[in-house]
This record gives structure tokens, sequence and C-alpha cells, in this order.
């Protein structure tokens, strides 16, 4: 799938324009930043030469001439440039192989299919990588593999394993190409195997073919919080393209639509529930412990089809009534 870039290589539509078609439980702040909100860093290996020197070093007592003083900076900052570009240097994938093995390194991977280093959209893709350490990028320019992976022209692409998708941004399709962007891209796309819900990832879940969710509540800072992140996290490979595992925390206030959905507050918490995107249904687990162990079966229910029976039998007998 080809993610619509605008000018500035920025996502064109925002989480807002999906309201209207948005599933139930979404929540959206319009006071909240949405993917393409990052500030732009300018300037930046400017200050790294400044902050070379110490903070008791005084240019006006040093015996420097103007052109000594002249001189130093500039060997300071082409230093400091070169650095930074050996910093920007991208893995190079050189077969399918190899390719595939870094697609199965990590949840999420961005690989940038491009003609060669000298590529206008190298230096910004390594801008970016810079900034999202969370997602490893690499490069390959091998043609072949290309075709491998359905591409016929500069594509920087995003692989991810919760729904095993590629999603696509085609070079050529944008008018202007920047690091902003391309940071955009990748976080509005960063759907792992537990994705923590806010404006930024909606985008992804929402975009994504995979319409079941499976809802983790719960109260971030509380005890809980993590070990069921940690536990549910390792539960969800067993369901990759059958459900999307999201946590949403319960003390943010823009997130009380989503609990209000579920009929929920923040002191119920934690609770699970499973939405249905395709059929626009909920279900909650009941109340009790969250383990591993229930989660599964929950989940287990709902794919057998028996949650959705129950709650059809529920309705008929409501009817009669």
């Amino acid at each position: 799938m080809a993610t619509p870039i605008g000018p500035c290589g920025t996502v064109t539509r925002s989480p807002a324009a999906h309201l209207s078609r948005a599933p139930g439980w979404f929540s959206w702040s319009k006071r909240g930043r949405g993917p393409c909100g990052d500030t732009k860093r300018r300037g930046h290996n400017y200050c790294k030469v400044f902050r070379t020197f110490p903070a008791s070093f005084s240019f006006a007592a040093a015996p420097f001439s103007g052109n000594m003083l002249i001189a130093l900076f500039f060997s300071l900052l082409v230093s400091s440039v070169v650095a930074a570009e050996k910093d920007s240097v991208l893995p190079r994938l050189t077969d399918t192989k190899a390719t595939e093995a870094f697609i199965d390194s990590a949840e999420v991977v961005v690989i940038g299919f491009l003609e060669g280093e000298e590529s206008p959209a190298y230096q910004q893709l390594a801008l970016a990588a810079s900034r999202v350490d969370s997602v490893p990028v690499a490069i390959c320019t091998e043609k072949e593999v290309w075709t491998h992976y359905s591409l016929s022209s500069d594509t920087v692409a995003l692989f991810r394993k919760a729904d095993t998708h590629q999603e696509n941004l085609v070079i050529a399709t944008t008018k202007k190409l920047e690091a902003d962007g391309l940071v955009n891209f990748i976080t509005v796309n960063e759907v792992r195997y537990i994705t923590e819900y806010d404006q930024v990832t909606a985008v992804g879940l929402f975009n994504s073919h995979v319409k079941t969710h499976l809802l983790l509540f719960a109260n971030k800072g509380s005890k809980e919080y993590s070990e069921l992140k940690k536990a549910l996290g390792a539960l969800a490979p067993d369901f990759t393209d059958k459900f999307l595992f999201v946590l949403i925390d319960g003390a943010v206030k823009s997130n009380s639509r989503s609990l209000g959905y579920f009929g929920l507050k923040s002191r119920d918490l934690p609770r699970v529930g499973i939405y249905d995107g395709d059929a626009d249904t909920k279900w909650l687990l009941p109340a009790g412990e969250v383990s591993t162990e229930r989660v599964r079966d929950f989940c287990h229910s709902f794919l057998r089809g028996e949650l959705q029976e129950a709650k059809q039998e529920d309705a008929e007998a409501k009817t009669e009534l």
C-alpha cells in the first residue's frame, strides 16, 4: 500500500480526516499534534562545533590571530560534518537472502530501495534513521531484490510483522522529500505486536488490513501496566494477521471515549476487550485477572465464532422479552 505524501514529504491525511470512518473505540484530541507535527532541527552540525570547546575557554584570551581562529573554526566544522556523514552510513543489503534476514530481525524495519548513496533520498533517509532509533534502517541497490518485493523505482518501504505488511513510499510521487517527512512516514506506520495507542499510531492501526483489535486498557504508571504490556506483547505473535494488539492508557484524558465505548472508567482497569471492525462489534472480557491464558482463550473464542454466537443469542433473547 502506498502512503499519500504531501509537498514536504509529510502524510497528507491527518488522523482527523479518518474520524467519520474510525472505529467506535478510537478517540481523537483536536488539541494534540498529529503525525506531521515534528519540529525541524536546523543548524545541528554548527552547534556541535561550539560544543567542542570547554566552558572555560575564552577566544579573547587565546593567543590566536584572526586567520588562525578562522582556520580552526573551519577545521572543526569539517570534522563535525565528516563525523555526521560517517554516522549516517546505512547498512547495505546485497541480495534477497540478506534482505529477508534483515526484515526478520525486528518487528518493524525500513529499507530504502535506492539507486545508491548518490540518490537524493539517501541522505534524507540517513538523517531520518538517526532520529528514529526504534526502527532499523538499511538500503538495497540490487534491482533483482527490488523485483522480489514488487518494486520498480526508488522506494522507501516499511515492513512490519504484526500484520505482515509492506508499506511503500514511492520517491517519484513525492514533490519534495525531507527527513521530517520520512520520520513521519515511519512513526505513523510503526505498528508493532503490541502498539501503544496515540494520535500518531492510530493512523497506522486504522489503515491496516487487520480490522480486529485486542484492546488492553491499563493505567500507565500502575504496577500492572509494564507487566501486562510485556505478557501480551509475547502473546501477540501467536495471532499475527488475526488481531492487532493495542494498549490504551486509561490515565490519558483523551482516551476516555475509548473506555466509554466499552462502558469502562479509569478505576475499572486493567480490562481487555475485542473490537471487530468489519462487524463494528465489541466484546469485553469479564472482570478478573488479566492473565495470558484468559486472553488467549478470549481470542480463540472469537476466532471460533463463539463470542459472535453468544452475542446473537443474547440479542434474540432480549428481542423476545
